[in-house]
């Protein structure tokens, strides 16, 4: 193992939203990413690091945006946590294909499918180097995949959460539409509270500060980035209590 390989970390949520599956179509599933961030996911894996997961459902169905066509809201939220669950086993599945032992733990029992969350259980997999994906949110209506990962994150004592997005940190304006937004090498929960940086919904971030978890938010569309960040290399945004 080179020195670049070496990493402190020991165990990671990784936390990414479900639109990053869906490549450049415009919803579903693209195998070929599907395949490439399960390559991302391996290397870091390969270093040593206990792995833990929580992807979204955007890419299969949103609740806010059923709910804002007429659907009621706890209807849509559980459609929502459905659909995480389809994306955590098609990641399950391109991990297993390159060997890498995984579980889908979900929220919401489904026992010919995936593991119900059973905390000490989720904690035997990862110390016998298992990739745990933590599936349907929290299990509750009016919850985002985000406060699930700051929860299960929380609840597995992980040391760090790493955010994979489409821009390599926290800007404070959109880097897509304003050419001049400013990137943050390090910022407060308080600060991205008080600036309305969308980051995670403000009930996730409160739960990261509480707690006094770190977030690092990085691009996941930079071959090697995950591996890279967590061997202190290349761009991204470090949030601290």
């Amino acid at each position: 193992m080179s020195d670049s390989d070496k990493t402190t970390f020991k165990r990671v949520m990784l936390k990414i939203s479900g639109e990053a599956l869906m490549g450049d179509q415009g919803f579903g599933l693209h195998p070929p990413t599907v395949e490439r961030i399960a390559q991302e996911v391996k290397s870091v894996h390969d270093m040593g690091v206990e792995i833990c997961m929580v992807i979204g459902g955007g890419n299969i169905f949103r609740g806010l945006q059923g709910s804002a066509q007429g659907m009621e809201r706890t209807t849509a939220d559980y459609m929502g946590m459905l659909a995480t669950v389809m994306n955590a086993l098609a990641m399950q599945g391109a991990l297993e294909s390159l060997g890498v032992y995984t579980r889908v733990i979900s929220a919401i029992p489904m026992d010919q499918v995936c593991e119900p969350y059973i905390r000490r259980r989720a904690v035997r997999h990862l110390e016998k180097k298992r990739v745990c994906i933590f599936a349907a949110g929290t299990g509750n209506p009016y919850f985002t995949t985000d406060t699930a990962a700051a929860l299960r994150a929380t609840e597995m004592s992980c040391e760090a959460i790493f955010m994979g997005k489409q821009v390599d940190g926290i800007y404070d304006s959109d880097p897509k539409t304003n050419p001049s937004a400013k990137r943050f090498d390090r910022i407060s929960y308080d600060e991205v509270l008080a600036k309305n940086l969308r980051v995670m919904d403000a009930s996730a971030i409160a739960l990261c500060r509480d707690n006094k978890m770190r977030l690092i938010v990085f691009s996941l569309d930079e071959p090697g980035g995950f591996k890279g960040i967590l061997a202190g290399e290349g761009t991204y945004t470090t949030v601290h209590g």
